[in-house]
């Protein structure tokens, strides 16, 4: 009895230790530039400069069928699957458009990166895009992502956006900045393209 209890023990700790290490390693990738607005309860107002990215598009109409789709696809041009054979570093969040007949999939590619000097995907389906400067309104939740939750943050966002008055427009986007085996410290947002005049 002794013996088993020791064991459960020692998995219990090694799991908070992997844990511990996930959760460092992710404060240490590059995370996508922006600038706070406007701080409201719950949300916020933020100004995303131009960025580069790496992009598939799918008929996935869920969350969890598009990250299963689109995350090894795009793991593994930043992995060497690109004309260079070169890895490059991954960058959160990575940045989901879900739609009723065409969803999205983009890591965001590290600062130092243009659509020049950008190894070409060996993937055809996989696309270098850069993104216009946009404001966006952003609310954040912790804990796993589901279909749900993300309908349900969308929802939220809306109420609120109505209620303060500022108009918004395109899709409800949603924004991920865990690996999927960290367990604790997750964080999960919620974004729309917000009227710079009215936010």
């Amino acid at each position: 009895m002794k013996i088993l209890l020791a064991i459960a023990v020692g998995i219990i700790v090694m799991v908070i230790i992997f844990q511990i290490y996930i959760i460092m390693a992710s404060g240490k990738s590059e995370l996508q530039s922006y600038k706070v607005i406007r701080t409201e309860d719950p949300f916020e107002i933020r100004y995303y400069p131009p960025a580069i990215m790496a992009k598939i598009s799918s008929t996935s109409k869920s969350y969890r069928d598009l990250g299963y789709s689109g995350f090894g696809k795009l793991a593994k041009y930043i992995f060497g699957g690109n004309s260079a054979k070169k890895q490059i570093a991954m960058t959160s969040p990575v940045h989901m458009d879900i739609g009723d007949t065409m969803s999205t999939m983009a890591f965001v590619m590290p600062a130092e990166y243009t659509q020049d000097n950008l190894p070409k995907p060996d993937n055809a389906e996989i696309n270098i895009q850069a993104t216009d400067a946009e404001y966006v309104a952003v609310i954040s939740f912790g804990g796993f992502a589901s279909n749900n939750r993300i309908r349900e943050h969308q929802e939220l966002l809306r109420q609120h956006l109505i209620e303060k008055g500022i108009a918004y427009f395109g899709n409800f986007r949603f924004l991920g900045y865990n690996p999927p085996y960290q367990l604790f410290g997750r964080r999960n947002e919620v974004i729309i393209s917000v009227d710079e005049g009215k936010s």
